[in-house]
């Protein structure tokens, strides 16, 4: 459920699960009519941390902001964190269609569609639990029929899953909410059980066909080619090697501002800059760069502005590399568009109106530089 690698269990767990506990054993298979994706969803900004003036912070993942009253204490955020919490939302945003639930007296293991396992001991004692080699704190416990896990992401923001079980109909609910200062926001999934024609998830002992970089992990599997999977007996074609396979071949690239707000407007952000910050780095670096065109692949910058408080804007800035591509779902049988995102960043910068919108727009065009960066040394 959790994009994770190997489990690290802490020792001593004795203690066992409320008398007859549930079983959510079995194997799952996503509903998506069922359950809910909003467009948003995340942590939100956490105002009452935000920084004060002029200060800045990248890799947070998005959401919607939470104002608080009174003046906002500095915020501060560790590259261990901002590593962790993109990992935990990431999962929430791109859910496994697949989950495989084994559960005995002491242990609830979860292992999701690419063979990834997380063993939980709901026995409310802190665990460990590695996230791409990022360490985060968990608890497990029974809350009569409900299975809750916590997830400590950060000071002042928690992960929390709530797992249950219907019988009629037989469904696996998950709930996730995301929990910090100023609020929470709540999305809830539905599973049912797999077919028996549907296939099991990958060996987890099997070598892998490539190296993977730990940015691999965020991202869905690709299929054997666009729209198709490869026949039964037939070998999948190679899969793509060296850096950023999958930005080689990039030379024009569309480009997309979101309108920004009168709230960002007043706290000194401009729409035209930006666009001609983002269109200049694109074409510095030998792209062909068009504003708001049809192009499959294209740079989109999003922009949420707050006003804290008399003389302190809070923006969190996301930049998106896009694409399309063909490709068949594993609950689908034909073929359909689908939206890839290829790379993100994302940062929070706080300050007054009169610096606040260089501030956004610079970390704006970092992230468009690093972006082209990449790309340029995909393609050497």
């Amino acid at each position: 459920m959790v994009v994770a690698a190997m489990v690290s269990g802490a020792p001593g767990h004795a203690a066992p699960a409320p008398a007859d506990p549930p079983s959510l054993a079995g194997r799952w298979t996503l509903n998506r009519d069922l359950s809910q994706f909003p467009r948003d969803v995340g942590f939100g900004m956490d105002l009452a941390s935000v920084a004060g003036a002029g200060s800045d912070s990248a890799g947070a993942s998005g959401g919607r902001g939470r104002s608080q009253g009174g003046t906002p204490p500095l915020f501060r955020e560790s590259a261990d964190d901002a590593k962790r919490t993109k990992q935990l939302v990431d999962a929430v945003r791109n859910p496994s269609p697949h989950l495989t639930i084994v559960q005995t007296e002491t242990t609830v293991t979860i292992t999701d569609d690419r063979g990834r396992s997380l063993t939980f001991h709901p026995d409310g004692k802190q665990e460990s639990q590695m996230l791409d080699q990022v360490p985060v704190a968990t608890t497990t416990r029974w809350e009569g029929a409900r299975l809750v896990v916590r997830y400590n992401v950060q000071q002042n923001r928690e992960l929390r899953y709530t797992f249950s079980r219907s019988l009629e109909p037989s469904q696996l609910v998950v709930q996730v909410e995301f929990i910090e200062r100023g609020g929470h926001d709540t999305v809830t999934r539905v599973y049912e059980p797999a077919r028996a024609d549907e296939p099991a998830v990958p060996d987890r002992a099997a070598p892998p066909a490539a190296a993977t970089r730990a940015s691999d992990l965020d991202r869905p599997a690709a299929p054997a080619s666009p729209g198709q999977a490869a026949a039964p007996g037939q070998a999948a074609p190679p899969v793509a090697q060296g850096p950023d396979p999958e930005l080689k071949g990039l030379t024009k690239l569309g480009f997309v501002v979101e309108d920004l707000s009168a709230q960002a407007a007043a706290c000194g952000l401009s729409q035209a800059p930006i666009e001609a910050a983002v269109s200049k780095s694109l074409s510095d670096a030998g792209f062909t760069a068009r504003r708001n065109s049809d192009e499959d692949t294209y740079v989109y910058v999003h922009i949420i502005t707050m006003s804290v408080s008399a003389g302190l804007c809070v923006s969190r800035y996301d930049v998106f590399l896009y694409s399309y591509t063909t490709a068949t779902l594993s609950y689908q049988a034909s073929p359909l568009l689908v939206q890839v995102s290829l790379l993100h960043k994302g940062g929070l910068a706080g300050g007054g109106p009169s610096v606040h919108g260089d501030t956004v727009l610079r970390g704006v065009k970092q992230y468009v530089d690093e972006f082209a960066a990449r790309i340029r040394g995909a393609n050497r």
